[in-house]
């Protein structure tokens, strides 16, 4: 899970989490709060830490009336992931990586209950995003998840994918 006042920017190479992979986004990320009057705040490293984890109910930025406190994503099977070959690479969130789209599913939880659910779609031929989040925040978690979802897969193709 991720705040949902966090912006991640960038991929945070050093973070001082023991397993990186298994974090909301696929790794560790620096960014900026978008919490109303806290709009672009750098947190510091420890704060950071909080913004990738979410549920940051200590954080003073949060904002007391606000719809959600945390993001979930999944990365589901495509629909063309049962025509994948045997033997295909796996990735550690699903079925292999040699699809034509990877779909994620998201929950937006407040205290600890979803609130919101649904599902963003990247399509992989056109580089496009055929199904995107109306929230630019949580469209940018699910950009960045699909970032580190291609580089479990060791495509070459992860940086900024067409958002």
């Amino acid at each position: 899970m991720a705040c949902p006042f966090f912006m991640p920017v960038e991929k945070l190479e050093n973070g001082a989490w023991p397993h990186p992979a298994r974090l909301p986004l696929g790794c560790g990320w620096s960014g900026c709060c978008t919490a109303p009057g806290h709009e672009g705040e750098v947190p510091s490293a420890h704060q950071l830490h909080e913004c990738n984890l979410g549920y940051a109910l200590a954080c003073g930025r949060l904002p007391k009336q606000r719809a959600w406190d945390a993001v979930r994503f999944f990365v589901m099977a495509s629909p063309d992931a049962a025509e994948e070959k045997p033997g295909a690479a796996t990735d550690g969130y699903g079925p292999g990586c040699e699809r034509s789209s990877v779909q994620f599913r998201y929950v937006c939880e407040r205290d600890y209950l979803p609130v919101e659910h649904g599902s963003v779609e990247f399509e992989m031929k056109s580089k496009q995003w055929v199904r995107r989040h109306a929230d630019p925040r949580v469209q940018r978690m699910a950009e960045c998840c699909l970032e580190s979802y291609l580089a479990k897969c060791g495509r070459s193709d992860t940086r900024r994918v067409a958002s």
